[in-house]
């Protein structure tokens, strides 16, 4: 992705909405028997963590590499970490199952490595979402289009996955590579624009598009993270394009995988009820954005409306933050897994078909 194409972006499309009662447009998300999430990246990997009932973990058994100071000239190999995050979502209903890639992570080869040594075949993958435009979530399309060719695959977005970035810092600005239209449909991609909620592949998957802010708590960026609006650098708290990816498993309630989850994990939850009339949440997968002075406020509140809520399994990452993820295993010892590049999490229904 070496094409620098920024264009104009639009500098706002609005402050966060209060979204009170029913959603006006509902989504009917039909509920799947299987949902499967593996985690190819994310800044995490503990090859001791341990496999568990409807969790695999991968330990030290992906594979070999050459090195020939050893006996045999090879040694074990693990999975690759870096900050960034990408997963693989597969839903299966009845004889049916669909796969979607979320997201790619920060490298161009981490998580085609990852998934090299997991045996994760690109091939029965239908279509690449994206939660957002930065670039620890998109780096990896330069490694998937040089794996797969100048296949077609349709890409999920939204509009402002354009949008050209920068953290304005004391120390000196710095501007995240911003993705090119051109250089991804010349890969073989097939851009999806979407702002509002939409199904993907039929088969149980609802990308949310843009989320309703409804919390107190969940304000957004710092005034560091900024956009390019044309005529200068404004501040960018909301993200706009931030979305999730949610599956209703049968007898269980939701699933939901977020990204960073820029709109908030809490108003995340919120909005994809809202949207499917599903009051019961079974698991929540991806970045809470708790990390850092700017963010570790919004960690008691976050503990507390996750309590409301509640959920069988929370399996935060990447951009969570080591206190956060301290105080959500503390506080759902029974429900808090630990994500680990490599991980794959099954759940199944509950209810017969």
């Amino acid at each position: 992705m070496c094409d620098d194409t920024t264009g104009h972006v639009e500098a706002s499309f609005g402050s966060p909405r209060q979204a009170p009662g029913p959603a006006v447009d509902p989504i009917h998300l039909e509920a799947v028997d299987e949902v499967s999430v593996t985690v190819l990246v994310d800044n995490f990997y503990d090859a001791l963590v341990e496999s568990a009932p409807g969790v695999k973990r991968p330990g030290f058994g992906a594979g070999f590499a050459y090195a020939r100071q050893f006996e045999g000239g090879r040694t074990p190999v693990g999975m690759v970490a870096e900050h960034g995050f990408s997963a693989v979502v597969s839903v299966r209903r009845g004889a049916e199952r669909s796969t979607i890639l979320f997201d790619t992570g920060l490298s161009p080869d981490a998580m085609v490595t990852n998934a090299g040594r997991l045996g994760v075949d690109f091939e029965d993958v239908q279509a690449v979402v994206l939660s957002h435009g930065h670039f620890d979530h998109a780096g990896g399309l330069e490694g998937l289009a040089h794996r797969r060719g100048r296949k077609a695959m349709p890409m999920v977005i939204h509009p402002l996955v354009w949008t050209r970035r920068r953290l304005a810092m004391p120390g000196g600005d710095f501007e995240m590579p911003t993705l090119s239209r051109r250089a991804l449909q010349e890969e073989g991609f097939e851009v999806v624009e979407r702002r509002f909620p939409s199904l993907v592949a039929e088969a149980g998957i609802l990308i949310t598009g843009e989320v309703d802010r409804t919390t107190e708590f969940e304000h957004g960026m710092p005034p560091a993270h900024q956009h390019w609006v044309g005529t200068g650098w404004e501040p960018d708290p909301l993200v706009l394009d931030d979305q999730a990816l949610v599956v209703n498993v049968r007898g269980r309630g939701l699933v939901v995988v977020t990204g960073c989850g820029h709109a908030g994990v809490v108003n995340i939850v919120r909005h994809a009820m809202r949207l499917t009339g599903e009051t019961r949440l079974s698991a929540v997968f991806g970045g809470f954005h708790l990390g850092g002075r700017a963010f570790e406020p919004n960690i008691a509140p976050t503990v507390e409306h996750l309590a409301e809520i509640g959920a069988e399994l929370l399996v935060p990452g990447h951009c969570t933050g080591w206190r956060a993820q301290h105080a959500l295993a503390a506080a759902f010892p029974d429900a808090w897994a630990q994500s680990s590049a490599g991980s794959s999490f099954t759940l199944q229904a509950t209810d017969p078909s």
